[in-house]
């Protein structure tokens, strides 16, 4: 059993289109007299990441209450802090928990974040020109940043109907990228410079609310999951698609799945990447990829 000192619980009434705010009075009485805890609720873009940062100190707990947005701004805040990471899934699509606990039970409470035993688990790491970042669960550059950025935008279609709607948006004018990428296997490398349709890096399996891009992957076996999906006719995605949701692209000719290291992009021209949903736009250059083995402390 877990003995810390404080339970820092990080609430972002924004999450899911501003839904999460539901939440708010059953949160605010689940906290209430409890000795060892704290809420803190957010009231602008990156404040989830301001709070973890002022409030961490080893031995605190930090629980994440919203998507995975406010799940990444946390772990940027607190990695290699020696704080451990909670998470009250209210976001959209929360992806990450579905692989951190897939059996997906419901609570009526909070009470087993004081009951449960932590877990080490790998993250990765980005390096994207002078900026650095982590990310828990998913990178995607191109197509799928795209469809972050088109989510990011509707803010009139909440839940899973944004992901498709903007699927459908973004397909509709997209070309692939032509990508300089160089991925360091556990015992050799793969090269290629050649157009991609879609580029997705994952620690956990699901993204995008129901999509198995990584349907191997392990959150601390050290390496991260490549999907790659080689240029392909627009028409001709959406056989894709279901591929993604069940997990079967894996062995399709068209796609590059592996377990990696590390992986590094060149981009001749700026477009747009996500790290956990949360959208980088602009990005060009190089971009370097990595594990980061046993990075993070969860619930």
């Amino acid at each position: 059993m877990n003995n810390f000192l404080r339970y820092i619980f990080i609430f972002n009434p924004a999450a899911d289109k501003g839904r999460a705010s539901r939440k708010a009075e059953w949160l605010k009485a689940q906290v209430s007299g409890r000795t060892d805890s704290a809420l803190f609720t957010t009231t602008y873009a990156g404040h989830a990441g301001d709070i973890a940062r002022s409030e961490k100190r080893k031995g605190t707990c930090m629980i994440a209450c919203g998507g995975d947005g406010t799940l990444h701004e946390v772990v940027n805040a607190v990695a290699g802090e020696g704080v451990t990471i909670g998470i009250v899934p209210i976001g959209s699509a929360n992806d990450f928990i579905k692989t951190l606990h897939p059996k997906n039970k419901l609570y009526s409470g909070i009470t087993r974040f004081f009951e449960e035993n932590s877990k080490i688990i790998d993250i990765g790491s980005v390096f994207y020109g002078i900026e650095h970042r982590y990310f828990i669960n998913s990178l995607g550059i191109g197509f799928t940043g795209r469809i972050a950025r088109s989510v990011k935008r509707t803010s009139w279609l909440k839940g899973e109907l944004g992901y498709v709607y903007a699927l459908f948006s973004v397909l509709f004018d997209y070309t692939p990228l032509t990508m300089g990428i160089k991925i360091t296997l556990e015992n050799s490398f793969l090269e290629l410079h050649e157009p991609v349709f879609a580029f997705s890096v994952l620690n956990g399996k699901i993204e995008g609310g129901k999509f198995r891009i990584a349907p191997y992957a392990e959150l601390s076996d050290g390496l991260l999951d490549i999907c790659i999906l080689k240029a392909v006719p627009k028409h001709k995605f959406f056989r894709y698609a279901f591929k993604y949701l069940c997990g079967s692209h894996i062995t399709d000719p068209q796609v590059i799945y592996c377990k990696a290291k590390a992986v590094e992009v060149m981009l001749e021209n700026p477009d747009v990447m996500h790290l956990d949903g949360e959208v980088y736009d602009g990005i060009c250059g190089r971009i370097t990829i990595s594990a980061v083995s046993q990075g993070l402390s969860v619930l």
